[in-house]
């Protein structure tokens, strides 16, 4: 074991994919990613750079000695210079003008920037998994009657697959936020102390279109297509902001989707997978928890919470710097990924392996159907010439008798007494026939089907799929 702390979110939640992207190697080598470019640049562009020196910095690229970097940092008190040092011992010929006319916002800023873009996609994928997994869900029980619920309370009849869409809709919609955020990411580029590039003003001898020439072409090479217009030192921090949004958005959709799940578990209707030798409870054998919805609940909450980091971050930036904001992101920022990444692994895993619990769900429907369907028995009994208003009252009257058996714990027996009553002058038979479920489901299979067909497109080639969850 290891005898220092841990993230939960490392050693159990998070993905191999989204470690690897916010670990130190992924950082610092992008760091050198961005001086090799912008020394390559610099050269292109007519500075006394020569081939050899960018690519010996292109040949190490990987080879980051950790000590080195450390023994520096602890002297000099600065990360990136003390990279800088580090960098310059392994490619001699090129330490003289690695991070020419750059600061240190050139390399930690933009590195961030990529970072989040590629998490933001790799995000997306798992939304469109969730979203498959439900798809099909959805349209394999678009028409089975089920219990609805308003205030937690029994309502007119839904179907399962209907239910599923509701879900679905709060997940495409996360999806067109992170497109949003995505489609409007831009690079910070190479601007200097406070955004002015006075720097590049004296390097490239008062030519602004060889600057601006440099900051496309870098920005390029990261696969960016523009870059802010306007900047301090660093990128404005209300792109952060914009994206731990997104990530709460996706906490709150998954939030929803599992409450309801645990609640649907705990009514023996839908239940989340459950495997052969698991454990539910320590003390209570025979407990079948819903643990991984409320795991998805649990870290929710955390990132919900987490994103209210960038907003308070963003409103206290001084002027054209101030470092109180690189601590909190630090942790905010990544945590935030690593935890959206925990919560979608966990709902790919649940919603491919949903199992509906189909004459329970049956059971419910009958046991409420019968007040849902009187509406419809009192028209039939009017149209065989009964009197609405008297009519209305035995309904009235034998619902409170049946709802009071209930309350004392037996069965319903509304349609018993309706049909004994003989102004109702309905038989039993007659009763039967109104009591179908599917007659009391509305447009939910249309419904489905029609919503199913519009966000096709948008899973098209997306694979059903189970994320292997660790615990």
């Amino acid at each position: 074991m290891n005898d220092r702390y841990e993230s939960p979110l490392s050693s159990r939640y998070a993905s191999d994919y989204m470690l690897h992207l916010f670990s130190a190697d992924m950082k610092f080598q992008t760091w050198r990613r961005l001086w090799t470019a912008l020394a390559r640049e610099e050269m292109r562009l007519g500075l006394p750079i020569t081939e050899e020196q960018v690519a010996e910095l292109e040949a190490h690229i990987t080879d980051i000695d950790y000590e080195c970097v450390r023994q520096r940092e602890k002297e000099v008190r600065h990360d990136v210079m003390a990279h800088v040092y580090a960098y310059g011992k392994v490619a001699p010929s090129a330490a003289g003008i690695i991070h020419l006319g750059a600061t240190s916002c050139y390399v930690t800023d933009n590195t961030d920037l990529i970072l989040y873009r590629d998490a933001l996609q790799y995000i997306r994928g798992e939304l469109l998994s969730v979203i498959a997994n439900l798809a099909a869900f959805a349209d394999q029980y678009k028409g089975m009657p089920a219990l609805g619920y308003t205030h937690y309370q029994p309502a007119q009849l839904v179907t399962i697959g209907k239910r599923a869409t509701l879900w679905i809709q709060d997940l495409v919609a996360d999806v067109e936020e992170i497109d949003f955020v995505l489609e409007n990411m831009k690079f910070l580029g190479c601007r200097g102390t406070t955004g002015t590039e006075a720097s590049f003003m004296d390097l490239f001898e008062g030519d602004e279109e060889k600057i601006d020439e440099m900051n496309r072409a870098i920005a390029a090479r990261f696969g960016f297509t523009q870059c802010f217009d306007v900047c301090g030192q660093t990128y404005p921090r209300k792109a952060d902001s914009r994206i731990l949004h997104a990530l709460s958005a996706v906490a709150q959709s998954c939030y929803r989707m599992a409450n309801d799940i645990r609640l649907l578990q705990h009514d023996r209707q839908v239940e989340e997978p459950f495997e052969k030798n698991q454990i539910g409870s320590s003390a209570m054998a025979y407990k079948r928890n819903p643990m991984r919805s409320e795991r998805i609940c649990s870290l929710a909450r955390y990132l919900m919470a987490d994103a209210a980091n960038a907003p308070a971050t963003a409103s206290v930036q001084w002027m054209e710097r101030t470092l109180d904001d690189s601590a909190n992101r630090r942790i905010s920022m990544p945590e935030g990924f690593l935890c959206a990444d925990a919560i979608l692994r966990l709902a790919s895993n649940v919603t491919n392996g949903l199992h509906v619990n189909e004459k329970m769900v049956a059971k419910t429907v009958n046991e409420f159907l019968p007040f849902m369907a009187t509406e419809n028995l009192l028209m039939e009994a009017v149209k065989r010439g009964g009197n609405r208003q008297e009519l209305h009252e035995i309904i009235r009257r034998c619902s409170m008798e049946a709802t009071a058996k209930m309350k004392d714990g037996e069965g319903c027996d509304l349609l018993d007494r309706l049909a004994a009553e003989e102004q109702f002058n309905l038989t039993e038979e007659d009763i039967k026939e109104i009591m179908q479920p599917k007659l009391y489901i509305g447009r939910c299979i249309g419904q489905v089907e029609r919503f199913l067909a519009k966000i096709s497109p948008l899973i098209e080639g997306v694979v059903q799929e189970s994320a292997e969850i660790n615990v």
